[in-house]
């Protein structure tokens, strides 16, 4: 799923069954149909300008499309189309007014240019099937993938090797990076919990997000940097602030099933979702936020709402209040068991280091537990 970088009501979505739809989120209508692949279309790029979308297949093809002329068209060929030599799972398209260059994943990490059927590199470091690439929109030349060994490589396209990599304990589904710190990137993972690391220090992650009862698949970045979205397949959808470590809001319905990716718009005040059922929903980024015209009395009410609410956060009505949110049942009773699991654990390692030499049983930061290793 994408959105358009340059026309704000315009997302485009992929789908299990080859098509690729344009929408018009404004009108909820379908404004074309493009029967791209035979199989899941596995993952699309659009490129700065948003005249181009790119997109890759289970039929080892890459496609490029005009994404103008097939608004005004309804249905087109592509305009260009490679052909792989092996099976792709992801693409991405480097960002930049001029650049012709996108990667695609599978096997191994390759360079494009669109003008040419060939991979312009090729990078390889490890064995495992490599499930998504995305490229830094502010470094324009860094990119990271992540792979099924529970890797997560960054690269530099003006070298010939990849940079660094990260061994965490469970596997990485996605990363994004933050569009306002460049060298900050958040990764999706399978043990429920996000990471953001610094890519220059990748031992120890800046911020544990916590929150999700099962495996994160998705996460995306606001336009501001401040929060981010991740989906899960525990069929909710969370808003993490960069900074804390909890989610500020949780979002689900009854018929929301596993939420595969999420989305927000470029003006940051809406997230879209597509989850299992085939479904793509359209929720606010600020769930009491008002929608329309908002007069200059509503305005300074709420600001001063919130900064009542800023003020006496500390208070301990207040602060449950704020941090209260309803969930599902299921949600509910698989966080109460994993805090169960949670503080056996650190009891026994309480009881450990009461009974052991000083010094013997040493405390781990939780944000040491999850990185396995770092490689250059």
């Amino acid at each position: 799923m994408l959105t358009h970088p340059k026309r704000l009501p315009i997302l485009i979505s992929g789908a299990c069954d080859g098509e690729i739809k344009i929408w018009n989120v404004t009108t909820k209508e379908c404004l074309s149909t493009l029967a791209a692949h035979s199989g899941f279309v596995r993952g699309m790029g659009i490129n700065e300008p948003g005249d181009c979308l790119i997109s890759v297949g289970d039929d080892q093809m890459v496609k490029l499309w005009n994404v103008d002329e097939a608004m005004i068209k309804g249905s087109i060929q592509p305009k260009h189309t490679i052909v792989s030599k092996t099976m792709l799972t992801g693409v991405d398209y480097q960002w930049g007014t001029s650049s012709d260059t996108f990667a695609t994943c599978g096997t191994s990490v390759g360079i494009w240019s669109a003008n040419r059927n060939e991979p312009l590199r090729t990078f390889d470091w490890g064995v495992d099937t490599i499930s998504s690439v995305t490229y830094n929109k502010v470094e324009t030349y860094m990119l990271a993938s992540t792979a099924n060994d529970r890797n997560i490589v960054l690269y530099d396209c003006r070298e010939n090797q990849p940079l660094r990599k990260v061994i965490l304990a469970q596997k990485t589904n996605q990363v994004a990076f933050n569009p306002m710190e460049a060298f900050n990137f958040t990764a999706a993972c399978d043990d429920n919990n996000l990471y953001t690391f610094d890519m220059r220090k990748l031992k120890t992650p800046l911020n544990v997000h916590m929150g999700h009862a099962m495996a994160v698949l998705s996460v995306n970045y606001s336009p501001t940097g401040r929060e981010f979205v991740s989906g899960s397949y525990d069929k909710t959808v969370r808003i993490f602030p960069v900074g804390k470590g909890r989610s500020k809001e949780v979002y689900h319905t009854k018929r929301m099933q596993r939420v595969f990716c999420t989305h927000y718009s470029a003006d940051s005040k809406f997230i879209l979702t597509g989850s299992d059922e085939t479904n793509i929903r359209l929720w606010k980024s600020l769930a009491w936020g008002q929608m329309g015209p908002v007069s200059a009395r509503e305005r300074a009410a709420f600001d001063y709402s919130k900064k009542l609410i800023d003020r006496y956060s500390e208070h301990p009505q207040v602060k449950r209040i704020k941090r209260h949110r309803n969930l599902p049942k299921m949600v509910k009773s698989i966080s109460k068991e994993h805090m169960n699991i949670r503080s056996a654990r650190k009891k026994k390692d309480d009881n450990r280091r009461r009974h052991a030499k000083p010094g013997t049983v040493p405390r781990v930061a939780e944000r040491a537990k999850h990185v396995v290793n770092e490689e250059e």
